[in-house]
């Protein structure tokens, strides 16, 4: 039995060692879009987007603000409504508002994201609408997304065009 032991022994050894450094949420991301931001800027960011998987027909537009680095206005066509807890997403709206980017911190699990505060067509409460989009960015491009399953490619996920 020490063979069958070993290799047992040896694999439970290897996922233990990459705990620490291994991020199945960066790995699953990084494979379909890019790599999970720690950080961007207004001019990283601006620009439209155009929805793919659950998003598709969403178009998210990103104003920069020449007063305040890493904010400005937002612009959405069929954004969704509802608690983003069911697997539903709800009725959608044209809407407006303000966008910043609340930047990640030291640790390699501190990702940057996308805040959005609609002001039109009304405020929305907490849970009533997708308000936090994580980013990612590399060769494919740079991606808004709902990181709602580490273990998949995020479903509601936007594109910059030309980007």
């Amino acid at each position: 039995m020490p063979r069958t032991r070993l290799p047992a022994a040896a694999a439970l050894l290897a996922l233990l060692t990459c705990l620490p450094g291994c991020s199945p949420a960066s790995t699953a991301v990084e494979g379909c879009m890019g790599k999970q931001a720690i950080g961007a800027t207004s001019g990283e960011l601006a620009g439209t987007y155009q929805g793919e998987g659950d998003a598709e027909g969403v178009t998210l537009t990103l104003k920069a603000s020449e007063s305040k680095p890493g904010s400005g206005t937002v612009a959405v066509h069929d954004w969704p409504t509802g608690d983003w807890y069911r697997s539903e997403l709800g009725e959608t709206f044209d809407g407006s508002g303000t966008w910043s980017v609340v930047q990640g911190g030291t640790s390699a699990t501190q990702f940057a994201h996308l805040s959005l505060s609609f002001t039109a067509p009304k405020r929305f409460l907490d849970g009533d609408t997708l308000d936090s989009l994580s980013i990612a960015q590399g060769d494919k491009g740079t991606y808004l997304y709902s990181d709602d399953d580490p273990d998949v490619c995020p479903a509601f996920r936007l594109r910059l065009q030309g980007g």
